[in-house]
């Protein structure tokens, strides 16, 4: 993104704007809020920065528009001057991908949460993937995962008019559909433990602790990925020195990596694993306190906020991990539900009038926990987005880059000057 001037004679400046607005790819900085109504060229005429017979505007557009933008105010008498970016100034995000792109349907998820910063690592596509990859976990059915991929295909068609505004959510629902059936598949789910296809890795019910181990692993992993990520942006905001003592940066990657080294060191036993854990872990808590300090001002006010925020990062740290643990238990949970409607099913069926019953209980009791279920894991996958992933990735929030476009008042008025007496 580039920081520009917009220059003309003053007699020009109208058909400046007019360029602008035809080209649709500068955020001019105005003293009001801009809107597309059809006085909206007058008032940004009125806003003009005039020096002698001189007017002008400064903006923001990308640098790959600049060329375009360079011949479209050529041609009306105008010009434009790239300008240095002012320090402390964020420049606003240039969102692409947006439609139907597969960028621009994963970052949906990270728009709920906030722009993403024009410095930082846009994390969208990564974080879609460990979206449904999480949900998958918790709603491993491959019945049901079935029935979540049509649904998303139905979504895609926009044959259903009332649900057209819910369109560009069809690979996430799809995405998620798919990923349960895997899940299914590899827990021999199918509506439920009904015997339909084998289990290619565990039953949840029958094996709780490895399923909660593989959650726990997973979320370690997501976790790696956040830090790495994290350092990274802390990089581009600030430099070297700000990512050294971020908590969300390189000194909390090393804490991150030192409990993961102490816990493998106490579980087998290895002393020289644990040592080197402590002295990493000791390294990076000093990083952390004196970033921590120095963002709190100094002074023993410092020293006692720094002291706080230290103890807190390390408990959340630990808290963090075990949050994944939710990935298993409501794996856990699913699997629970659907045993106990196939158990009340079997134990219904008769080849007389309880077969209608156990049909009736079967279908009811899969719509309920399909239902229940699926908002569950949309939700707890979602918390687990934001809470212990996107909090580390991002620090700050980003705004979105919005171009200066009324054509539509360009066109309606485009020799109003003629009547209006300049400033």
């Amino acid at each position: 993104m580039t920081r520009v001037a917009l220059v003309a004679p003053i007699e020009q400046r109208r058909e400046l704007l007019v360029a602008i607005a035809h080209n649709a790819h500068v955020e001019l900085d105005l003293p009001y809020s801009p809107g597309d109504g059809p006085d909206e060229v007058d008032k940004a005429v009125d806003a003009a920065m005039t020096s002698g017979s001189t007017a002008g505007w400064v903006g923001w557009t990308p640098a790959k528009e600049l060329p375009a933008l360079t011949e479209a105010l050529t041609s009306v008498g105008a010009a434009v001057v790239p300008l240095g970016r002012p320090r402390g100034v964020q420049p606003p995000t240039l969102l692409t991908g947006v439609g139907t792109s597969r960028a621009g349907v994963s970052r949906t998820l990270v728009d709920t949460y906030g722009t993403v910063p024009y410095a930082d690592v846009d994390p969208s596509r990564m974080a879609g993937v460990a979206y449904v990859v999480m949900f998958g976990m918790m709603f491993g059915d491959l019945g049901h995962g079935a029935i979540l991929v049509l649904a998303g295909l139905v979504l895609r068609s926009g044959r259903i008019k009332k649900l057209a505004s819910l369109k560009k959510t069809w690979l996430f629902v799809a995405g998620a559909g798919l990923t349960s059936m895997v899940f299914g598949a590899l827990y021999g789910e199918a509506f439920g433990p009904t015997g339909l296809v084998p289990v290619l890795w565990l039953e949840p019910m029958n094996n709780p602790i490895p399923l909660m181990v593989t959650a726990l692993i997973f979320g370690a992993v997501l976790l790696a990925g956040a830090y790495a990520l994290g350092t990274i942006n802390r990089v581009r905001e600030g430099g070297w020195a700000y990512a050294l003592y971020a908590s969300s940066g390189a000194a909390g990657a090393v804490l991150f990596l030192a409990i993961g080294l102490l816990t493998w060191g106490l579980i087998s036993n290895l002393s020289p694993v644990v040592l080197i854990a402590v002295i990493l872990a000791a390294t990076a808590l000093v990083f952390i306190f004196i970033g921590f300090f120095v963002d709190a001002g100094g002074g023993p006010t410092g020293i006692m906020q720094a002291v706080i925020e230290l103890v807190d990062t390390v408990i959340r740290l630990g808290s963090n991990v075990v949050s994944f643990a939710r990935l298993a238990a409501f794996g856990l949970t699913h699997a629970a539900l659907l045993s106990v409607v196939w158990s009340a099913t079997t134990a219904l069926w008769q080849p007389d009038w309880r077969a209608l019953a156990a049909i009736l209980v079967f279908v009811v009791g899969n719509v309920l926990t399909f239902a229940l279920e699926a908002l569950v894991a949309g939700v707890q996958a979602l918390r687990l987005e934001y809470y212990e992933l996107f909090s580390r990735i991002f620090q700050s929030e980003g705004r979105p880059f919005r171009p200066w476009a009324p054509v539509r008042s360009a066109d309606l008025h485009p020799d109003s000057s003629s009547e209006r007496p300049l400033p």
